[in-house]
């Protein structure tokens, strides 16, 4: 049987910025599906059960559904690939290399929200990444394929790509919508949803690279072939962006509900040095961490947070016996501080301040007056920010102390 990881890696797609090798080898096809039935895409997506890749895991049916149901004569479709985070890497190895699954799958968003206003929002730091959609959207523009989107929807469709401001925080979708309005990407508090206000007022659906890459195929072979594609009651595959002490770091795309296990252990080829497995940050440095007594978990959206932490993007950080914990917090959480906008002073001060004590007591300096402040910080900084930023933060020290508190000495 040919393996799943051959979905949205599959080594055909790599064509660069080719658009008529994408569409020798099936690209088009499920946007021409799309346009057969244009009514039923959302339904399609629903049935699919594909949920939003980018960290929140939310139905992107419904999503789409919001922003189909806003009124206004124009709309906006965002692809999201400002991808900043540590230990995450899966967006621009599709922006890079598979650019023309990506925009295939916006515009089919296009057609089913009947928006006019395509933009693909990316990293400028993925240089590479960037460079290709820049020449891969080039080609779409003289596209036969967008004819026949403009004349379903009734106007032209403009495709733009547009560097991110490069900052952590510009992810996040209320700051994407501040950006393109060319402020500064400040995320603002919701609602009103994007998908109601978003760009200029405009009603804007957003979504994450890997999200778009996934509705191309749906559309192409089907709701039913989707879920079958999972384990269990997962749906579909996972790009996931595995790093940390691992004999076999990379990007692999794997029946959603593998065990982290076998993530780990086969496709990663175990631990470095042959050391003992000691945790892993999932989904990103922002959650709740998993330990050995979790290796059995399937990495679902759903099994996942039912160990209290959550697949967020994929990213899986694994850390070996003899690695500080509090080390790898420290280095975080000082990524968190310099990620902050500085709208919200909770936010900002507060961040600064649990870097500024967990490196002292990471490098042994601390005082049972410093773990008292972070766990003190952790008390009473959730839910003061705009965003999810601090939240974020807060969750993985919590962990790390709840999970590993003989390393700050409790």
């Amino acid at each position: 049987m040919e393996k799943l990881n051959s979905v949205l890696l599959n080594p055909k797609y790599k064509l660069g910025a080719n658009l008529d090798g994408w569409r020798a080898v099936g690209g088009g096809e499920g946007l021409l599906a799309a346009l057969a039935r244009p009514d039923e895409i959302l339904s399609t997506l629903e049935q699919s059960g594909l949920r939003g890749m980018g960290g929140a895991g939310f139905p992107t049916w419904r999503k789409w559904t919001a922003a189909a149901e806003a009124v206004g004569d124009e709309k906006y479709v965002v692809c999201n690939g400002n991808e900043d985070e540590p230990g995450t890497f899966k967006d621009r190895h599709l922006l890079r290399w598979t650019p023309h699954q990506v925009i295939e799958g916006a515009l089919i968003a296009a057609l089913a929200i009947r928006a006019n206003r395509v933009v693909f929002y990316i990293n400028p730091h993925q240089s590479e990444g960037l460079a290709e959609m820049c020449h891969a959207v080039a080609e779409w523009r003289d596209s036969d394929l967008l004819g026949l989107i403009e004349t379903v929807i009734g106007r032209p469709v403009c495709l733009t790509v547009t560097p991110s401001s490069g900052r952590y925080i510009g992810g996040e979708e209320t700051a994407v919508v501040s950006w393109l309005e060319g402020g500064f990407p400040f995320p603002r508090r919701k609602p009103p949803f994007p998908a109601d206000k978003g760009v200029g007022g405009l009603p804007t659906l957003i979504n994450n690279t890997e999200t778009f890459a996934n509705v191309v195929h749906i559309l192409r072979e089907g709701a039913a072939w989707y879920r079958g594609l999972g384990i269990g009651n997962a749906v579909g595959t996972k790009l996931f962006s595995l790093s940390g002490d691992v004999l076999k770091p990379g990007l692999y795309e794997l029946p959603m509900g593998t065990s982290l296990e076998e993530l780990v252990f086969t496709h990663g080829g175990g631990m470095l040095d042959g050391k003992a497995f000691k945790a892993v940050f999932t989904g990103g440095p922002s959650n709740t961490l998993l330990t050995a007594r979790d290796l059995d978990v399937a990495l679902d959206f759903d099994s996942v947070r039912s160990r209290n932490s959550r697949l967020g993007t994929g990213a899986m950080i694994v850390i070996s016996e003899g690695t500080s914990i509090v080390r790898k917090v420290a280095e975080y959480i000082d990524f968190f501080a310099g990620g902050s906008c500085g709208q919200c002073p909770s936010c900002k001060c507060g961040t600064f301040q649990m870097a500024r004590l967990l490196e002292r007591i990471a490098t042994g300096s601390g005082s049972r007056d410093d773990v008292r402040a972070v766990d003190n910080l952790c008390a009473i900084l959730p839910g003061s920010g705009r965003c999810a930023l601090i939240d974020g933060a807060v969750t993985v020290v919590e962990s790390s102390m709840r999970t590993f508190p003989e390393e700050y000495g409790l």
